[in-house]
């Protein structure tokens, strides 16, 4: 059995009541976790998590894109995602490997968790489907569970990938500036913040990335 493999907070009995909502159940998460398994995200992370250290929380985790890999390397990582449905996917990965890892159905907004991190990953999941407060709310507990000298490290869409980019959502809420991811870092020291691009087979997606640590004095 997964350690805290259905965790939810407390007073909680399964989705929290005010949680923004996704499609990431049933049959479309069972599709996840069969066909969106690669991608070069994992090796582009792994690398923050070698450099800031262990442990690391993967927010967002889905059915274990990369929390699995990560796991398989020895890595101790954990993970978080507000589907109830992907988080039992991805123990089922991790279990068929033999592996166990500590697995929070929770938003990210909503995030209470045992303990602290280095290393902070949010892979494109941050501002899905909820609000600006939520979003707010979401950036004060991943300062929280930083350790000090951790780094939170970011990663979707940049609101110019709306008009000049390909995929990605097309709320422009759900996209990013670095006004906003720099106003998210506050607290932090800010290590990179700015565009990059992805070249995918339908053209060029335009994604900011955001790396800030904790000063280690905090």
């Amino acid at each position: 059995m997964q350690r805290d493999r259905f965790r939810t907070p407390p007073g909680k009995t399964g989705a929290v009541a005010d949680a923004p909502q996704t499609w990431h159940y049933g049959l479309v998460a069972r599709w996840w976790a069969e066909f969106n398994t690669d991608g070069p995200e994992i090796d582009y992370f792994r690398r923050f998590i070698e450099r800031f250290g262990e442990p690391a929380l993967d927010v967002a985790c889905g059915a274990g894109r990369l929390l699995l890999p990560y796991r398989r390397a020895g890595l101790d990582v954990d993970g978080a995602d507000i589907s109830s449905d992907m988080i039992r996917l991805a123990g089922e990965r991790l279990e068929g490997d033999g592996l166990e890892a500590g697995l929070f159905v929770q938003p990210m907004h909503a995030l209470e968790l045992p303990r602290r991190y280095r290393t902070i990953l949010v892979c494109g999941g941050f501002a899905l489907g909820g609000s600006r407060e939520h979003d707010q709310e979401a950036l004060r507990r991943f300062h929280g569970f930083l350790l000090p000298g951790g780094a939170l490290v970011m990663i979707g869409h940049a609101l110019r990938n709306l008009t000049e980019g390909t995929g990605g959502p097309s709320d422009p809420r759900m996209l990013h500036t670095e006004a906003s991811h720099r106003a998210a870092s506050e607290g932090l020291q800010v290590e990179q913040l700015g565009e990059v691009v992805r070249h995918l087979s339908g053209g060029d997606a335009i994604d900011l990335v955001l790396v800030a640590r904790r000063p280690a004095a905090s």
